[in-house]
């Protein structure tokens, strides 16, 4: 089964119509969203719109869940969040915040033999940070009785194997940290007969248009570059 896992679009729909239409040239058998649909970006409403059109499993992400509640629970509270927070709450619909905080948090699926973890942040939190040099990782592998755990909330991709067991972290398809303005996913590839095969693809878009809508809405010059420069 061939599996592509997305996250982190942040109300950037321009990056994810480019993800969609490259997911599609890799004939997957299904889409995975691990959360964090809105905040920061222009678009949430019509993010959201895209995902549910296409029926795509989502969870909830630590930003979706700080929306909902209005609060900065699962957030820093700094001045790029002091903007993002209350101007995504005032801007999405009641039933788009519905459908937020009916997410499921984790998602397991057992696939050709392997059972997989899908998360927004860890097992333990969903706003904890999985980096690649995160020391807790093989303590967490331990702790889950899954052969896969897949993440996201970094918005840095990585895959590694620990013993038996691998992590995935599928990047950011709307706000990537990783130095590129442009969408990162992951592939994730499984079968019985073979060990799992993960991919990581990135896709370019036009992000100068995500920030002339920014500038447009007046959002803060310093959520504006992270978007040119893909840095936090």
């Amino acid at each position: 089964m061939k599996l592509a896992i997305i996250s982190d679009i942040h109300a950037n729909l321009y990056a994810l119509i480019k993800v969609l239409e490259d997911i599609d040239s890799e004939s997957v058998d299904n889409i995975i969203c691990l959360g964090d649909l809105v905040g920061y970006g222009p678009h949430p409403n019509e993010v959201i719109a895209l995902i549910k059109r296409k029926n795509i499993i989502s969870l909830k992400g630590n930003y979706d869940a700080a929306v909902v509640a209005n609060e900065f629970n699962y957030i820093r509270n700094d001045n790029i969040n002091a903007f993002s927070l209350p101007w995504t709450v005032e801007e999405l619909r009641t039933s788009n915040k519905y459908y937020l905080d009916n997410l499921p948090s984790t998602l397991t699926l057992d696939v050709c033999g392997k059972k997989i973890k899908f998360v927004h942040g860890s097992p333990r939190k969903i706003n904890e940070y999985l980096t690649e040099d995160n020391p807790d990782i093989p303590e967490i592998l331990g702790n889950i009785e899954e052969d896969i755990l897949v993440c996201a909330h970094t918005h840095l991709p990585y895959g590694k194997q620990i013993k038996n067991k691998i992590i995935i972290n599928d990047g950011s398809v709307g706000k990537p940290k990783n130095g590129t303005p442009h969408a990162t996913y992951a592939i994730l590839d499984v079968h019985n007969d073979t060990n799992p095969k993960v991919k990581f693809k990135t896709v370019e878009y036009e992000y100068n248009k995500i920030i002339k809508d920014m500038e447009m809405k007046k959002f803060p010059t310093m959520l504006i570059s992270s978007y040119k420069t893909g840095k936090a």
